[in-house]
């Protein structure tokens, strides 16, 4: 039996504890959308500690989409508040997303090839009706989160495979946090959206190689995040 009272202990990298401080800045300061941070070299001086420890807390405040570096203009807050996602989850995500993504290539660009084949006009409709969800909620300033779920939801009615859509409801969780990480990324929702209207018309022309392709292109896009560039490290 293993006695869990002496497994092995903890240690908390540098850069958890310098993201720490920056959170408690923000929040004392004040601070919001818009707002810049000190300097890379003031916070180190201030702190402490290498501009190396800082520049990798910033790093994964870039990966969870709560600031920019803007070159030789400084960092900035895009939201309002610097509540971070704990580092181990974060590592956690970025180890099971490469297998989420390919499952997701998988399975959706063959529900892409079945919905150009089987679609009906009632599954047209949904479609539709999940890009004007999406542009809508782009044009608002947002994400476009809930209409890119919608479209992708459409796509696997439209493919009448009901086995395949078991498999992806066993993903919804993984497939939520895969949406979520793309989107973030700058610029991605207007491509998202541009690249759903490209899988639509394929299917609407029903065309199913076109379809595949399209929905090929569309999950290795969705592939390209910051997360799968960020390395965790133990300074």
């Amino acid at each position: 039996m293993t006695d869990d009272a002496l497994r092995p202990m903890g240690r908390t990298r540098l850069y958890e504890q310098v993201l720490e401080r920056l959170r408690a800045y923000a929040a004392d300061h004040h601070l919001t959308a818009g707002d810049r941070l000190p300097a890379e070299r003031d916070l180190a001086q201030r702190l402490g500690v290498s501009r190396a420890s800082v520049k990798q807390a910033v790093v994964v405040l870039e990966v969870q989409g709560l600031v920019e570096t803007r070159h030789g203009g400084g960092t900035y807050l895009l939201r309002d508040t610097l509540d971070h996602e704990p580092v181990e989850r974060l590592v956690e995500r970025r180890r099971r997303l490469p297998d989420v993504l390919e499952a997701r290539e998988a399975l959706e660009t063959k529900l892409a090839e079945l919905a150009a084949a089987r679609r009906t006009e009632a599954d047209l409709t949904a479609l539709r009706a999940a890009l004007a969800h999406m542009a809508g909620e782009i044009a608002d300033g947002g994400h476009g989160e809930e209409g890119d779920r919608l479209f992708h939801a459409a796509v696997t009615e439209a493919g009448h495979s009901p086995l395949l859509a078991e498999f992806m409801a066993s993903l919804t969780d993984q497939i939520t946090e895969s949406r979520r990480e793309s989107l973030r990324q700058p610029g991605r929702p207007d491509r998202s959206l541009a690249q759903h209207h490209a899988i639509l018309d394929a299917i609407e022309s029903g065309t199913p190689g076109q379809a595949a392709a399209a929905m090929r292109r569309h999950v290795r896009t969705v592939a390209k995040v910051r997360l799968l560039e960020w390395e965790p490290g133990d300074r």
